[in-house]
C-alpha cells in the first residue's frame, strides 16, 4: 500500500526556484496549490470552478507569512464561495462611520445645503467641544450616557447655555441620521437640557455696567467690542463682521443683509462715544476688518472674554449678548418709544406695518442711540451728573433774595 504524501512548511520553503513560473498541487487538499515564481517568491493558489463551469483561480496569501494549515482553512471556504456562486473572498463589513463622518455629511447636506445662518457657529461648536471627544467613535455607538458625560464637562468649564447650544447640534446631526438609517435610535432624550429656565432674562445693573465698562477700557480689541455692544445694541457677530468700508465719513454704519436674515438695524448713524472707540482702533494693513482675526476666522471673542472676566471676579456671569438686553431696556429707560427701538436692534415689525411702513426711520434711531450713549455716560461717569458731597455745587443766590437783604 502506498504511503499518502504529505506537505509542510519546510517542503515548500525547498521548493526550488526555475526559469519559468510553475504550480504544485497540494497533494492533501484537492483544489490547493503552492505557486512558485522566477523571482523566488512563493504563494498559496485555491483553483476550483462556479456553478457555470467556469474555473477560477484564487491566490490565498504568500508562503512567507502565511503556515500552510491555515491556508489550507482559507482555501477550503474560497472553494466552498466559489461553487455556491458567491465571491471567492466575502468583502470585510464595511467599518461603522465615525462621528467626524456623519456630522461632516449632515454639514454638507443639511446646514450647506439650506443655507443656514448659524454653519460658522455650528462649526465652531463642533470643532471645540465635540470632535475632540467623539471624532474617530463610532456614531451608532454613542449612548445617552455618552451624551450626558459630555454636556457634564461642557457646563462645568462653559456654562449651562454652551451646553444646550451642544446638545442642539448633537441631536439635530442625531435626528438626521435616523431618517437615513433603519436601525438608528436617536440617543437623546426629554430632560437633557441644563437650562430649565426658559429665555434668558439677564440684564446688568448700573454696578455691574460701570465695572465692565472700565474693565473694558483696557481689555483690547474684545474691550472694545464690548463697549460698541452696548451702545449700538447689535449682535457680538454683527460687530465681528464690521468693516471700515462700511462705515461712512459721516459716522454712519450701514449693516450689510446676509443671505436668509430676516432683518437687521440697516443704517445707524453712531453717537460720539461709539466713533470715538472707533478712532482708537489700531487699521491692520490687508484686512477691512475693525475687528480682524486674531486666530482662525474671526477674532477670538472667546478669549478675550476670559482675559475680561479675569478682572471682574465678583461679578455673576454673563454673555455679550446681555449687553443687546441690556441695551434695549437702558433705551426703554432713556424714554425710546418701543418701536424707534425695536429698530435700532433690527428686530422684524410684524403685522401690516411691517408690511407697509416703508420708512427708514434713520433720524429717529440715530435719535435712540444719542439718548443710549447720553444715559451709558451718566452711568459709567456719575460724578459728572452728581458732584459728591465734598465738592458741592456753587452757591447761588436769586437776584430777588439779594434785592431783600
Amino acid at each position: 500500500m502506498q504511503r499518502r504524501r504529505r506537505l509542510d512548511d519546510k517542503q515548500i520553503a525547498r521548493l526550488k526556484v526555475r526559469p519559468k513560473r510553475y504550480t504544485m498541487p497540494d497533494p492533501e487538499l484537492l483544489g490547493g496549490f503552492i505557486r512558485v515564481q522566477p523571482s523566488g517568491s512563493k504563494s498559496y493558489v485555491a483553483v476550483t470552478r462556479d456553478p457555470f463551469g467556469k474555473q477560477v483561480w484564487t491566490t490565498v496569501g504568500s508562503t512567507d507569512h502565511l503556515p500552510i494549515e491555515k491556508a489550507r482553512e482559507q482555501a477550503r471556504a474560497i472553494i466552498a464561495n466559489v461553487k455556491g456562486g458567491r465571491p471567492a473572498v466575502e468583502a470585510p463589513p464595511p467599518a461603522p462611520d465615525s462621528f467626524a463622518v456623519v456630522a461632516g455629511n449632515w454639514i454638507k447636506r443639511h446646514v450647506t445645503a439650506k443655507g443656514l445662518r448659524s454653519q460658522a457657529e455650528i462649526e465652531r461648536c463642533l470643532g471645540k467641544y465635540v470632535l475632540p471627544h467623539w471624532g474617530d467613535r463610532p456614531f451608532a455607538e454613542i449612548r445617552r450616557s455618552d451624551v450626558a458625560r459630555l454636556l457634564d464637562h461642557i457646563e462645568d468649564e462653559h456654562g449651562a447655555r454652551q451646553a444646550d447650544a451642544v446638545l442642539t447640534i448633537i441631536r439635530s446631526i442625531a435626528t438626521w441620521h435616523a431618517a437615513r438609517d433603519d436601525n438608528y435610535v436617536v440617543p437623546i432624550v426629554k430632560g437633557m437640557k441644563r437650562c430649565t429656565n426658559g429665555s434668558r432674562t439677564r440684564i446688568l445693573d448700573d454696578d455691574e455696567l460701570r465695572l465692565i465698562w472700565k474693565a473694558a477700557e483696557e481689555g483690547g480689541q474684545f474691550g472694545s467690542l464690548v463697549q460698541l455692544a452696548l451702545l449700538t445694541a447689535q449682535r457680538k457677530d454683527k460687530l465681528l463682521s464690521m468693516r471700515w468700508s462700511d462705515i461712512s465719513a459721516e459716522g454712519v454704519w450701514s449693516i450689510p443683509a446676509e443671505d436668509r436674515e430676516k432683518g437687521n438695524a440697516g443704517n445707524l448713524v453712531l453717537p460720539e462715544l461709539a466713533l470715538a472707540i472707533l478712532r482708537r482702533q489700531p487699521r491692520i494693513l490687508g484686512t477691512d476688518l475693525v475687528f480682524p482675526p486674531t486666530r482662525g476666522k474671526q477674532m477670538s471673542s472667546s478669549h478675550g472674554k476670559l482675559v475680561l472676566e479675569a478682572k471682574l471676579p465678583k461679578m455673576k456671569q454673563w454673555s455679550v449678548h446681555d449687553l443687546r438686553r441690556s441695551a434695549r431696556s437702558l433705551m426703554a429707560r432713556a424714554g425710546v418709544s418701543p418701536e424707534h427701538a425695536e429698530r435700532v436692534l433690527g428686530h422684524v415689525i410684524g403685522g401690516v406695518e411691517g408690511i407697509y411702513d416703508r420708512h427708514s426711520y434713520r433720524d429717529e434711531k440715530r435719535i435712540a442711540l444719542e439718548k443710549l450713549a447720553a444715559l451709558i455716560t451718566e452711568i459709567i461717569n456719575p460724578q459728572i451728573i452728581n458732584p459728591p458731597a465734598d465738592k458741592p455745587a456753587d452757591k447761588i443766590v436769586s437776584m430777588r433774595a439779594r434785592g431783600r437783604s
